[in-house]
């Protein structure tokens, strides 16, 4: 029954984990060739978060172009007063359903030809009581791992404890997460006055 719970709870942690996004390490992406007069695609039950998306564009075996695009809201989409307009994608809305699809708008025309890459972050391996698998995240997690587990036990079988280990698990989750960001890059903001003149 302890090794059970212990299961449970760890596959329950590892939920928790990805519900965070802190797990960039299962990154990937899914690449999806776009037909023309189709908006519609389903996207992998596996995934949690949309990273980034971008289509890679040729004409006539022309050159490969890659683009970026952005995400609509669906109240924005909604408000779009033609959704099967045809042209070059610009933009997507994602539907998170049990069953999660990608919309793009415009929808593909024929006159190139593009490939879709969405970059996802995919939930991790389930942890196998029987099987005994490999813990399905990076080595600066163990620690997070080891904490968060002994905190959703202590729950059941040391409840005076629990907020003890609570506090564990934050201070490595607080520990890991600093460490496991998508780019560590500057961000610059300066304001164009090149068009402002003053009289």
């Amino acid at each position: 029954m302890h090794l059970n719970d212990a299961a449970t709870e760890a596959n329950l942690l590892q939920v928790a984990l990805g519900a965070n996004q802190p797990n960039l390490w299962r990154s990937e992406i899914f690449d999806i060739d776009l037909e023309e007069g189709v908006a519609e695609y389903a996207l992998p039950a596996r995934m949690i978060a949309v990273q980034d998306i971008y289509v890679s564009t040729s004409v006539n075996g022309s050159p490969v172009t890659d683009r970026m695009l952005f995400p609509m809201s669906l109240y924005e989409y909604d408000a779009q007063p033609n959704k099967t307009e045809q042209a070059t994608p610009t933009a997507y809305l994602i539907q998170k359903t049990l069953s999660p699809t990608i919309t793009f708008w415009q929808v593909p025309d024929a006159d190139d030809t593009y490939e879709a890459h969405v970059r996802i972050l995919s939930q991790m391996q389930d942890s196998s009581q029987v099987s005994g698998t490999t813990l399905d995240m990076p080595y600066i997690y163990l620690d997070v791992y080891v904490a968060g587990l002994a905190h959703r036990l202590a729950r059941i079988y040391a409840p005076d404890k629990e907020q003890l280990r609570k506090q564990d698990y934050m201070e490595a989750l607080a520990i890991a997460a600093k460490t496991d960001t998508q780019d560590n890059v500057a961000l610059y903001i300066q304001p164009a006055l090149g068009g402002y003149y003053s009289r």
